[in-house]
């Protein structure tokens, strides 16, 4: 996207905030994506506000740059998400690679057969607090493995905004890195028809992405870079129409953990254009700034790929999310890396993505 002549660009470093959206095993896309843009020499990631998958990530980036800047976070990223390869046969479920080995090719026949369904009906008859009373969760081993959070806590290099949904009041809970613990991460993460409610102070918390996957408001309010970079792990757009079982609940999963995203990049748009027309009050107009919005979206890089992959930890799985994220991050730098510190790259007037 070339830049108009008139327009100057900002000398120094490229900044950015990362908004990393959750999405399971997914999130290995987002460690393809992190990966190529910390092979940039003059971009600096400032702060990340991130959900679930999206908020491992975070903190795995924040722990490696403590370690040994961008050499460490490339480091941690992949040191993180060998471990959740080798966690994954460990998870309350048991082994699932029989299972997951079905998907991993993009073969979705399984999850439309009876059995699959039978399977499906069982588990929603069932809570957590009972298929799985002590309440089991690799994934906590694996973050007190790889983060050392009283590090994060004191000397983060970056500032990260970590959401969980508060269960008791239905709100959405921002965490600072400044209080983070593994429990916080989660919170983040804790798909409640899977895991019991995390209770961190006495709250109960469900995932984060059911009210903001990732949040994008606390950028606007804090000292941190204009260009927003959104990184999403449900697409936005699919052409066909679902009509089998499987597809319908796929389907609706993505709609329903884009949808804050959505009201989000709305909002932003309404209030882009009241700057652009001069329509705030002279009194209003130091509260608000103009975000320079960019993204990197799943709807092409993972088209193909249906809800039950979210569960798929293998390894030859997560390099290939791994890849697709190092291209697709490729591809943005190409086309919109020198709109950073100048413009938006994403029509907020037309719509998102």
């Amino acid at each position: 996207m070339p830049i108009p002549p008139f327009i100057k660009k900002k000398s120094g470093p490229r900044t950015l905030s990362l908004a990393l959206q959750g999405g399971g095993s997914h999130g290995a896309f987002e460690w393809g994506v992190l990966d190529r843009l910390l092979e940039e020499d003059d971009l600096e990631i400032r702060a990340v506000t991130a959900a679930s998958a999206g908020a491992m990530n975070a903190v795995c980036l924040a722990q490696g740059l403590i370690d040994d800047g961008k050499a460490g976070a490339r480091k941690r990223l992949d040191s993180f998400w060998r471990q959740v390869n080798r966690q994954g046969g460990r998870n309350v479920f048991g082994d699932t690679s029989i299972w997951t080995s079905a998907f991993s090719g993009g073969a979705d026949w399984l999850k439309n057969t009876p059995g699959w369904r039978m399977a499906e009906t069982f588990a929603l008859s069932l809570s957590p607090y009972e298929f799985n009373p002590f309440n089991l969760n690799p994934l906590h081993d694996t973050l007190e493995a790889e983060i050392t959070f009283s590090q994060i806590r004191e000397k983060s290099p970056i500032k990260l905004y970590v959401a969980a949904t508060a269960v008791r009041t239905s709100k959405s809970v921002i965490f600072r890195e400044t209080e983070l613990t593994s429990r916080h991460i989660m919170a983040s993460a804790c798909l409640p028809q899977v895991f019991q409610a995390v209770e961190i102070d006495g709250e109960p918390y469900w995932d984060g992405g059911f009210l903001a996957n990732p949040p994008l408001w606390p950028l606007f309010y804090d000292d941190t870079p204009d260009d927003i970079l959104i990184v999403s792990l449900n697409p936005f757009v699919r052409e066909e129409t679902p009509k089998s079982p499987g597809e319908i609940m796929d389907r609706l999963n993505e709609i329903t953990f884009n949808a804050s995203l959505a009201s989000e990049l709305r909002a932003i748009g309404f209030v882009q254009k009241l700057l652009d027309e001069g329509l705030l009050k002279e009194n209003a107009r130091g509260r608000y700034r103009r975000m320079l919005v960019h993204a990197i979206t799943a709807d092409k890089p993972l088209a193909d790929l249906s809800l039950s992959t979210k569960f798929n930890t293998e390894w030859s799985f997560l390099t290939d999310l791994k890849a697709r994220g190092q291209k697709a991050a490729e591809a943005w730098l190409a086309d919109c890396g020198n709109c950073i510190g100048v413009k938006s790259s994403v029509d907020l007037k037309v719509g998102f993505p």
